[in-house]
């Protein structure tokens, strides 16, 4: 496995790998779940890349940006492990250097969500992925479903831009608890790692309901709703009941929906979704 940090690095080793290539986008610090895209990568692609770059523009100033955490030696050992062929480690100032001004912006679907309450969010997530596709020029890149507004967004700026890549969405993984692998969990004492197994708990109880012929979105949202707060170290942000692609709030009875949440235990924020019906 080979790591790179410069543009012109890069450029050099992605002239020796065999197509089609694999992209794998991380802020490091990787788990089971980070793990699956790049095994996923390398079972569909004849070469895989990671990119492992904690991406500032997409931290509000009072955000964790510092405090997020950092493992980098462990990072590699797991990606060497799972297969992958090149990491791209690139630096602040390889990704923005001195005067940079061109920023890229999705429009509607950054709006709702994760950008209510996290407004310039979405404009470095879709600046930097932007600036991992053009470096690696890959095929096919691998997200996951955890970030589910993350994946439409993406997908919108794919279709909009007119990128020739496939994006390849992968299931959330899960601790046998149900709660969703992230690197933020890292921030949760034993209390509140417990505590944080109600977004699951209060998402599959929204999921049985509506299986059982539960269709109203309000009800739905008000099920996850009064699961959350009975669960004292944790505050409800949003919850969502959503269209899957355009993500407008759905209301009245549906045939099927996008389930979403922000949920803060402790000071740690966590997300997590599921599907429900078509």
């Amino acid at each position: 496995m080979k790591t790179v940090v410069t543009i012109s690095e890069l450029r050099s080793a992605r002239l020796e790998l065999a197509e089609p290539v694999g992209l794998v986008p991380t802020m490091g610090y990787l788990h089971e779940g980070h793990l699956s895209l790049a095994k996923r990568a390398r079972e569909e692609c004849a070469s895989v890349v990671a990119t492992i770059f904690i991406n500032p523009t997409q931290f509000a100033p009072e955000e964790d940006l510092d405090s997020y955490p950092r493992d980098l030696d462990k990072d590699l050992a797991l990606l060497e492990e799972v297969g992958v062929d090149l990491v791209w480690m690139p630096t602040p100032e390889v990704m923005y250097p001195e005067n940079y001004q061109t920023w890229v912006t999705v429009d509607e679907l950054t709006h709702v969500l994760e950008g209510t309450s996290r407004p310039t969010h979405f404009q470095g997530v879709t600046t930097v992925v932007a600036k991992l596709f053009n470096g690696v020029l890959p095929q096919k890149t691998y997200f996951g479903q955890k970030d589910a507004q993350q994946v439409v967004v993406i997908q919108r700026m794919l279709q909009d831009l007119n990128f020739p890549i496939e994006i390849v969405v992968c299931p959330i993984v899960r601790e046998p608890d149900g709660l969703a692998m992230s690197s933020r969990n890292y921030y949760l004492n034993p209390e509140q790692r417990q505590a944080a197994t109600v977004l699951y708990r209060a998402l599959t109880a929204a999921k049985e309901a509506f299986e059982a012929g539960e269709q109203q979105a309000e009800k739905l949202r008000a099920i996850v709703t009064n699961k959350v707060n009975a669960e004292s170290l944790a505050e409800l942000e949003y919850i969502s009941c959503a269209h899957p692609e355009t993500l407008i709030e759905l209301e009245g009875a549906i045939e099927g929906a996008l389930l979403s949440m922000a949920v803060c235990v402790g000071k740690t924020r966590l997300i997590d979704n599921i599907f429900v019906g078509k």
